[in-house]
């Protein structure tokens, strides 16, 4: 996976074998702000409504659609083994060149954009601004300030991170009729196909 860091709130692991042989994982659980974000999409719900996609990795030598056919046996195991949810939520990262094919091909409803920032660090990892507190903090001390909120350009040139902004699109999948329904009556994003 292009992002080393695992969300914490993950709950459950899935892999995806072919012959005994693990070839893929997808990782369900929340984002950072789990409630934020539900309550941001539909008002009346709560975190026990859905699930987020945090990870999901395949091999590269799979053949076409694998991850299609992937996030469609996920979608059954969801289910069958947690029928309370209501919806799988999911982000595509645009700044990482990412915009959701994979999920408009499994059926997914999109639900427009949002801005956003991120740093990389000079090794190339992605350091999200909610996780860059230490950096922050070290950043306060180059300055001479108490604190900071945003790492400031001439402390991120002597580290060697880069500022990007991008995009992320929303994508959903409703596990139920009465969710689908919801979506048009419910939500306060406009989704389509």
């Amino acid at each position: 996976h292009y992002s080393p860091v695992m969300p914490v709130l993950t709950k459950h692991y899935l892999g995806g074998f072919i012959d005994g042989e693990l070839q893929g994982v997808l990782t369900l659980g929340w984002g950072t702000q789990p409630k934020h974000t539900i309550k941001k999409l539909f008002p009346d719900l709560d975190t026990d409504d859905y699930y987020e996609i945090g990870k999901m990795c395949l091999l590269d030598e799979l053949p076409r659609n694998s991850e299609t056919q992937f996030i469609s046996a996920v979608i059954k195991w969801m289910k069958k083994n947690l029928p309370e949810r209501k919806f799988l939520y999911t982000l595509a990262d645009g700044i990482m060149g990412k915009a959701g094919y994979v999920y408009q091909a499994a059926s997914f409803f999109y639900g427009g954009y949002f801005k956003t920032s991120v740093y990389r660090s000079d090794t190339g990892e992605k350091i999200h601004p909610r996780t860059s507190r230490e950096l922050c903090k070290e950043n306060a001390i180059f300055l001479g300030k108490e604190k900071v909120f945003w790492l400031t350009h001439d402390f991120m040139e002597t580290k060697g991170i880069e500022k990007y902004n991008g995009l992320m699109f929303r994508y959903i999948f409703p596990l139920t009729k009465r969710s689908r329904r919801m979506m048009n009556k419910e939500s306060t994003v406009e989704w389509t196909k």
